[in-house]
């Protein structure tokens, strides 16, 4: 089959984003590892918390990573550093080649991200012109990049909850920083299964450009191809 000539993603982007991939996998299973050690978020002798019905329930042990809490906690901050410094290569790089404006939504892009979700409702029948990444797609990278923004801020807010307590309280205190943390990864990972599926039903083809850069976006885009959920896998054909 052939393929664009130039790569849809640059060898920076795809070498970020398996790094990524990895480290934010071990950050979440330790994390859970430390999360277990105490899996409750409201201080001792004080009301459940709020927000979180399953107050004092440990993740399963198959979540988890580290074997135990001293071992977890030298994985997680591990990861934390490569995280750190591998978001800082891409954010650079993001800047440096023009290429947040393929991943921060425009002002009006709602109203395309309406359109691509009426399209997969089955409310709209051709596919709406989207470019490198659609409108929802856009939306659900940024946020990505917020939440891990606010996994940072609120991770060194517990790790250093004196030395940073400006940012501790800012956070609501240790208890609410625990939650934020929490809460951020949580929605990370929705983010990502939500990304891992649409993949493998809308885009399959964007693993190969991830990680060759290959992509033929003529025959092989979900734009070319109408392709919705589980629908119009295979490549468009020539008329």
């Amino acid at each position: 089959m052939p393929t664009s000539h130039s790569p849809r993603h640059h060898p920076i982007a795809r070498a970020t984003h398996w790094v990524s991939t990895i480290a934010v996998t071990i950050m979440a299973m330790s994390g859970l590892r430390i999360f277990n050690a105490s899996p409750a978020f409201a201080p001792k002798g004080t009301a459940p918390w709020p927000l979180w019905p399953f107050e004092g329930t440990p993740a399963p042990a198959w979540s988890t990573f580290g074997g135990w809490l001293g071992g977890a906690r030298h994985w997680h901050f591990a990861m934390m550093w490569v995280l750190v410094l591998n978001g800082a290569v891409y954010l650079v790089h993001l800047y440096h080649r023009g290429r947040w404006r393929t991943i921060v939504p425009r002002v009006s892009a709602w109203r395309d991200a309406i359109e691509m979700a009426r399209f997969y409702l089955f409310f709209r029948r051709d596919h709406p012109v989207q470019g490198k990444h659609n409108a929802l797609q856009q939306y659900a990278y940024t946020t990505m990049l917020v939440c891990g923004l606010m996994l940072v801020l609120s991770g060194i807010a517990i790790w250093k909850p004196v030395t940073l307590s400006v940012l501790t309280s800012l956070l609501g205190g240790y208890a609410w920083a625990r939650w934020w943390h929490f809460a951020a990864m949580l929605l990370l990972a929705l983010l990502v299964s939500v990304h891992v599926f649409m993949v493998l039903t809308v885009d399959p083809y964007a693993i190969r450009a991830m990680t060759t850069g290959g992509y033929d976006d003529e025959h092989w885009s979900p734009e070319a191809r109408h392709a919705r959920p589980l629908q119009h896998l295979l490549p468009r054909k020539d008329p």
